[in-house]
């Protein structure tokens, strides 16, 4: 038990350094531009090393930021109410600002695009009543959801936070209140 516990441990050490090594270079290079020799060089750990924890340096990105966002989202629907958990995604939104800034200037912006859409699809299941509205109508309701979320909070972000985040938290609520009065009237028309 304890060689198991022992080989967990070096397991987690590795993808730690390797994930600090690479977003160190992330700092001055493009994703494009690295290579795993640079990596494991920055990390001090072998190419094996690397290959025993992942695939591509987008895998390590991912294992890096997937707790991250999970742990910001699960914090949201636990204890924001519900009436004030948009609110609250907008503030852990815009503490991922510097990311995102990263992400979309050193071109790993799909990882962090992907895990932000398969969070905001979790978060819709989790908090929105259908009444009525088919599996499909459900499905693709989200997903126009969360595409539209990521986009007008990576414009928010990007664009210099100009109005208040008051502000930008009305316009998603009008955007979702509006759009899910569209698709209940599709799902629920009257004759």
């Amino acid at each position: 038990m304890a060689a198991t516990k022992h080989a967990q441990t070096i397991k987690q050490d590795s993808q730690d350094y390797l994930a600090t090594a690479l977003l160190a270079l992330l700092e001055t290079h493009d994703l494009t531009d690295l290579t795993v020799t640079q990596v494991v060089k920055r990390a001090g750990v072998s190419r094996m090393a690397f290959y025993r924890n992942f695939d591509t340096l987008d895998a390590v990105l991912t294992t890096h930021f997937a707790p991250i966002m999970a742990v910001g989202f699960a914090d949201v629907l636990a204890h924001a109410p519900e009436d004030q958990k948009l609110a609250a995604l907008g503030t852990f939104f815009t503490k991922l600002g510097p990311t995102l800034r990263l992400a979309v200037d050193r071109g790993f912006e799909p990882v962090f695009q992907n895990l932000f859409d398969d969070n905001m699809q979790h978060f819709y299941a989790v908090t929105m009543t259908w009444k009525g509205a088919t599996p499909t109508q459900q499905k693709y309701w989200t997903q126009f959801m969360s595409a539209g979320v990521y986009r007008l909070w990576r414009e928010w972000l990007l664009g210099g936070q100009q109005e208040s985040l008051t502000t930008m938290h009305d316009l998603l609520a009008a955007f979702q209140t509006g759009t899910m009065t569209a698709l209940m009237a599709l799902a629920n028309p009257t004759t």
